[in-house]
């Protein structure tokens, strides 16, 4: 089913999981990229910190892209408040899949879509809870080597779904891109510039 998008898409984003996403959804796309500080600015809480990050993003690209919708996006696993971000190495990982064993966390992908000097932001929040994870089962998963570049330190769309006992909301969210909604998105771009 083609989406009906008609605009240039260009995704910033080296998100393998990502341009998979968008392939299987149908759409055209180039990939573009630009080297930007990711750094979040203080105070700014999980969900705004990931809007900013894909707005960097997107808007680095952007720029030089100012025929195309260019998406930005950034994913990040929330436990009480904190930020867990890619794993620094194996021991880090393996303290991260502790903290998340046998509770829920919240995925949040924060989506830029901009074009021009134009943009806009927006997020998408799912729940995933993880049954009571042993340090045996947490070991093989680190030592498989796919955590060491995922938020959170586990891929749900990989070896990491035998961690998971229940999720809630957009599954294609804790993937990385919450597709049917960033779709939905620029269709309304477009309408816009229609009228």
């Amino acid at each position: 089913m083609n989406p009906g998008i008609k605009s240039k898409i260009i995704l910033a984003s080296a998100s393998p999981r990502r341009k998979e996403l968008l392939a299987r959804a149908d759409i055209k796309f180039d990939i573009c990229l630009k080297s930007v500080d990711e750094t979040v600015p203080a105070g700014m809480n999980p969900a705004e910190g990931a809007e900013h990050t894909a707005a960097v993003k997107a808007m680095a690209v952007s720029f030089i892209n100012t025929d195309a919708i260019v998406i930005g996006a950034d994913t990040v696993v929330v436990l009480d408040g904190e930020v867990l971000g890619k794993p620094k190495d194996k021991e880090d990982a393996v303290n991260m899949l502790k903290k998340l064993s046998g509770r829920e966390h919240t995925v949040i992908t924060g989506v830029c879509l901009a074009c021009g000097e134009k943009y806009e932001t927006f997020h998408c929040e799912s729940k995933v809870r993880f049954y009571p994870l042993t340090d045996e089962e947490i070991k093989h998963y680190v030592a498989s080597g796919e955590p060491l570049d995922k938020a959170g330190a586990y891929g749900i769309q990989g070896k990491g779904m035998m961690l998971v006992e229940s999720i809630e909301g957009d599954f294609y969210n804790i993937v990385g891109l919450p597709v049917a909604l960033v779709v939905r998105r620029i269709k309304e771009i477009e309408k816009r510039h229609e009228n």
